[in-house]
């Protein structure tokens, strides 16, 4: 179930952060910031749901999630498909936070 907060977790933060994008760098109307303010507290919310006893390895574990969607977001939403590189350092993401969210610890 993890898994699947932090992928809401990861849309709420790319979009509340693209309209802050939006409104500082495509001019769009300060408007945007109600919503964008609202999608970072549900992100900052949802964060809290994933099923692990410390907030600094739930953030890490994250990380590879946030790369991830941040890379889908790049490709469906602003049209550029991704590179070799990005999906180089891509893998290199998703397994670091399986290396930490994996393991049974005692």
């Amino acid at each position: 179930m993890t898994f699947i907060w932090y992928l809401i977790a990861a849309f709420a933060e790319i979009a509340g952060c693209f309209a802050f994008w939006a409104w500082a760098r495509l001019d769009k109307s300060a408007l945007w910031l109600i919503p964008g303010l609202a999608s970072l507290a549900l992100f900052a919310w949802v964060l809290t749901r994933a099923d692990s006893a410390l907030a600094g390895r739930a953030y890490a574990a994250y990380g590879g999630v946030y790369i991830a969607s941040s890379m889908l977001w790049m490709w469906v939403v602003e049209g550029h498909r991704p590179d070799r590189w990005d999906a180089a350092g891509l893998a290199f993401c998703l397994v670091g936070s399986a290396v930490i969210l994996l393991p049974s610890r005692g």
